[in-house]
């Protein structure tokens, strides 16, 4: 009965939170700027939760405003990207200075990581659809990333109850199977490749091939470093702040390992062309 109403919920919350995303990826501008602080900044909050379970006190008041500045400069190119890069471990060096609360390079590293992971990553998605904004491109590329990910993600996922027999990194993720992996592969790239015949006709069909597996591949990685931080702090969720689903570290896990690589791929293709 507790695995039904769970079920249950999780299916009204994703009713609910799928047309929101989509709108914001779709729309754009303001709507997907508050959608990428929002993620970010809420996945930082639970990422502080789970590093003091080891006795590491992130800097949270200069994490976040060192998010929404990096997110805020990928949206408004305001300021050279290299000053923040020095401001940011400036800033907690110095505040680190009176804090006097566990291990002050643990503290100073972990919250570096975390900008980087949940800050620096997720903002990428908004240069992505930046570079194609012309008609709406980079907003049907946007969708197309979702859509890829969640597809694989499902099909990892039951597909992997279904048929899964042959586990594939059980020290971090004792449910995986190669099995189940694969299925997810083949469905992210195909999702890419589809949307390739409907939506991405900018693109050329290598671009979508390589978008596809970093879809694919990269993306179920993502997963599987966020579990290898839940399983380092010894819970099961990032946190319980989406009904049924956990956090948001863990509905995001795969885009924020997804965005930055096809950040760097864009960008590299758009040089060489």
């Amino acid at each position: 009965m507790k695995n039904t109403n769970n079920t249950l919920i999780r299916i009204f919350v994703s009713v609910i939170a799928i047309p929101v995303i989509v709108a914001a990826g779709y729309f754009g501008k303001f709507y997907f700027l508050s959608f990428i602080i929002l993620i970010a900044c809420v996945s930082f909050f639970e990422f502080s939760r789970l590093s003091s379970r080891k006795d590491i006190f992130v800097n949270f008041f200069i994490g976040e405003i060192s998010i929404i500045a990096i997110i805020f400069d990928f949206y408004f190119n305001y300021i050279n990207p290299i000053v923040l890069l020095l401001a940011i471990p400036v800033l907690l060096m110095f505040f680190e200075l009176w804090r006097n609360k566990g291990s002050a390079l643990q503290n100073i590293a972990t919250t570096i990581f975390g900008i980087v992971y949940l800050g620096l990553f997720p903002s990428t998605l908004i240069s992505i659809r930046e570079i194609y904004a012309d008609y709406n491109q980079g907003g049907y590329l946007i969708l197309s990333i979702l859509f890829g990910i969640w597809l694989c993600d499902s099909a990892a996922m039951f597909l992997g109850m279904l048929i899964g027999k042959h586990k594939i990194f059980s020290r971090v993720s004792p449910k995986k199977s190669w099995e189940g992996t694969i299925a997810g592969f083949i469905l992210g790239l195909s999702s890419l490749l589809i949307s390739k015949l409907i939506v991405l006709d900018f693109l050329s069909w290598v671009d979508v091939i390589i978008i596809g597996i970093i879809v694919g591949a990269f993306g179920q990685i993502g997963d599987f470093v966020e579990s290898l931080i839940k399983r380092d702090v010894a819970v099961k969720d990032s946190s319980n702040i989406i009904p049924g689903h956990g956090g948001l570290m863990d509905r995001f896990d795969s885009l924020f390992f997804v965005a930055p690589l096809t950040f760097i791929y864009l960008n590299i293709s758009y040089i060489l062309n």
